[in-house]
């Protein structure tokens, strides 16, 4: 027992008695190295558990090299992409070196590299909003970054390419800082109003959700309908339902469209109903509203109304000058279109007649 006192007193795990029974007893050399490797694996098993874990970072890049040094000469031990996954255990200067999930090791570029919780922030986006009604489809112009938030200088991890194809659900905006300005004071009497920038909330292809530049995406209306904006800007387009034109089906659509302009206080400001003349075989606008306070999302379904059967139906929230919200049901019996009014409320004073030709 005075054996084990003593390694008690040295504060060696229980595992360590081995030792005691090493010293104390004679055993043969394969004894003594089975008792010896049973030792060594325990204080390693005793290291490990206070060992800190490992900080998380992820590649915010769509491309970069590790290399063996922080110099200027160096070779390169491996090639890591945008949202691979390190683990960061050095830093110098500006450099950080990483290992990824499968094994490769090196330094790279901090600033390629974005913290376990700007990546977490991007996950919880993706939950958030993982049940918002689409709005429309566009294609980027350039390469281009997703952000966390709207703005330039909010953090992006994700990088998109030209000509990728994205869903849009939401429209955001932020202030545009011109390249060397400083930020205004606040009370600032004299400071200059603010030039905003639109973003659209999107999802790419591979899942990732976030917020892009407004102007980095073209929408992609259908054409046919697109050369009727008048001017405008289409910020969303829907298929109603579809017609029998002889033997193919034609999408008949909703469409919203602004100003073409960004920093404006609502989504959009006026609606168009497009429905397809069989007869003549073209589009024809069977149903416009301007002058609208409309605020995103717009949603389309199908309603049955008795006698009328199953109709299209959509509904547009509009934003009161008090700021508050409230919704507008439409349904279109082609081509009619007309407002479904909910039990007790009152039709207001139709800000647009119903039109059946284009101008």
């Amino acid at each position: 027992m005075q054996g084990q006192s003593w390694l008690s007193q040295l504060n060696i795990e229980h595992h360590a008695t081995a030792l005691y029974w090493l010293v104390i007893l004679p055993t043969t050399r394969r004894t003594a190295a089975l008792l010896l490797a049973t030792l060594a694996a325990a204080l390693l098993s005793a290291c490990g558990r206070h060992q800190k874990p490992a900080e998380i970072g992820y590649v915010s890049v769509p491309q970069a090299f590790l290399r063996d040094r922080v110099a200027t000469v160096y070779s390169k031990t491996g090639t890591v992409k945008n949202g691979d996954r390190v683990e960061l255990f050095e830093r110098e200067r500006r450099f950080v070196r990483v290992r990824t999930d499968t094994g490769l090791e090196g330094w790279i570029e901090q600033r390629y590299i974005v913290s376990q919780e700007v990546y977490a922030g991007f996950q919880k986006l993706a939950q958030q909003e993982q049940n918002d009604p689409l709005q429309a489809t566009g294609t980027t112009r350039n390469d281009t970054n997703i952000h966390l938030e709207p703005g330039r200088e909010a953090e992006h991890l994700y990088q998109l390419n030209q000509g990728t194809k994205v869903s849009i659900f939401k429209r955001g905006n932020a202030e545009k800082m011109l390249p060397g300005a400083l930020p205004q004071p606040a009370n600032n009497e004299t400071a200059k109003p603010a030039i905003l920038e639109d973003w659209w909330l999107i999802r790419d292809p591979q899942g990732h959700m976030g917020w892009v530049l407004a102007r980095m995406v073209d929408i992609d209306a259908p054409l046919e309908i697109a050369q009727y904006a008048e001017g405008q800007r289409i910020v969303a387009f829907f298929v109603l339902d579809q017609v029998n034109d002889g033997d193919k089906k034609v999408a008949q659509y909703l469409v919203a469209l602004t100003e073409p302009k960004d920093g404006l206080p609502f989504d959009y400001n006026q609606v168009r109903v497009f429905t397809w003349n069989i007869k003549r075989h073209r589009y024809e606008t069977a149903y416009r509203e301007h002058n609208l306070n409309g605020v995103m999302p717009v949603t389309v379904s199908q309603e049955n109304f008795e006698n009328e059967g199953t109709l299209p139906v959509f509904i547009l929230r509009v934003k009161d000058e008090d700021g508050n919200v409230s919704e507008r049901k439409y349904k279109l019996n082609t081509p009619i279109v007309r407002r479904v009014l909910a039990p007790g409320e009152q039709p207001t004073k139709p800000v647009a007649k119903k039109r059946r030709r284009n101008t």
